[in-house]
């Protein structure tokens, strides 16, 4: 049966730390079912999204928000999407998740998603901006840049951008890049020139490990908290260079510097919390994982999660991407995962209630106001 701390959690407005826009054009299957997972879509292959827990997720808990009933097929569920109108579908999900303020990165495909203000009007919020230090890296380079002065004009631009209105934060994925077995150790400028040239001549996407040690760096002297993604995400991550201990040296030359928080984590939510353990600037969160593997497995997550984190380095994030129902599945696995860990402590007196529903404010709102400086926290 719901508890108090059930109770508390329903009610929380939460801060949703890390997030993107979303579509609100129409959708076919295929892009919304490419919008589902984090790896391919194999057409003709009898492999579909929706027969994954994302996809039954989305189906048992979304479908009532369209007005479906729940476990609703795929078709239907479809059809009363495209019904509503992708604006409706937003409006829906966004204000079913409960969330009061948006940290969103604004830096992947940004053409096509609602930018910060937009996505907060629908949810009748509030949202901050996150800039994405990779896509202002590449931005120095397509703009044409000399090998010898693009280390001062990448740090130059970066500034530019974390002073626009709204911004709270940097973000870097390294992890998809590079990964984080990288020298510790901020490169001289010397090494910035080599790489630079080797890059502007080669072209494409920053994945120089020097030039991603340097972006790290750079990070550090901006002074504004470090997202990291580090652990689940599509094909092009190689998952053994990204479990977050391959950050430890790192984290030693940079402590007392910024706040670092690794997002989404799994499989790697232990050592995630090892980190936050022993390493005061880190905090972590789960988001991305919780709506993937469901309300159901996300009370398992959590509870891996903070086995010795501590519970002011607890965050929520959604890491919601292109489909609004990512923002309401990822708030109600957070809300009742968390309740249900925190609510089974009370009722065997492992914890007592104001210190459940302390953590579960922390948890849901208070750590990221915290961390990002937000107003009211």
């Amino acid at each position: 049966m719901p508890g108090p701390v059930h109770e508390a959690l329903d009610a929380l407005p939460l801060v949703d730390h890390h997030c993107h826009g979303v579509v609100t054009a129409d959708l076919t299957r295929g892009e919304f079912e490419a919008l589902l997972t984090e790896g391919g879509t194999w057409p003709g292959s009898g492999v579909s999204p929706f027969d994954t827990p994302v996809g039954v997720a989305v189906r048992r808990h979304c479908a009532p928000l369209l007005d479906l009933p729940r476990h609703a097929g795929p078709e239907e569920y479809l059809a009363r999407r495209a019904e509503l109108g992708g604006g409706e579908v937003a409006r829906r999900f966004l204000t079913a998740a409960r969330t009061g303020v948006f940290c969103v990165d604004t830096g992947y495909a940004a053409q096509r998603l609602t930018p910060p203000a937009e996505l907060a009007a629908a949810a009748g919020g509030t949202a901050y901006e996150v800039v994405r230090l990779e896509s202002v890296a590449e931005e120095v380079a397509a703009g044409g840049v000399e090998a010898d002065a693009y280390g001062a004009a990448f740090r130059a631009a970066a500034e530019r951008a974390v002073r626009r209105p709204g911004v709270v934060a940097v973000k870097s994925v390294a992890a998809y890049r590079t990964g984080f077995d990288l020298d510790p150790a901020r490169p001289a400028p010397a090494e910035v020139t080599g790489a630079a040239r080797r890059w502007l001549a080669r072209g494409g996407r920053l994945a120089d490990p020097v030039l991603m040690r340097h972006l790290l760096w750079t990070a550090v002297d901006l002074g504004l908290p470090l997202q990291l993604h580090t652990g689940f995400g599509d094909s092009d991550i190689r998952m053994h260079r990204v479990d977050p201990t391959h950050l430890t040296d790192w984290l030693h030359l940079t402590a007392g510097t910024i706040p670092v928080l690794l997002l989404h984590c799994w499989p790697y939510q232990r050592q995630a919390g090892y980190l936050a353990a022993v390493f005061e600037q880190v905090y972590l969160d789960v988001g991305l994982t919780l709506h993937h593997v469901g309300p159901a497995r996300a009370r398992a997550v959590l509870e891996e999660a903070l086995e010795i984190t501590p519970f002011r380095k607890l965050l929520y994030s959604s890491d919601a991407f292109g489909v609004a129902e990512f923002f309401s599945l990822g708030a109600l696995a957070f809300r009742r995962g968390l309740a249900a860990l925190l609510q089974d402590r009370v009722d065997a007196d492992e914890l007592s209630l104001p210190d459940a529903l302390r953590v579960a404010a922390w948890a849901g709102a208070d750590n990221a106001r915290r961390v990002y400086r937000l107003s009211g926290g």
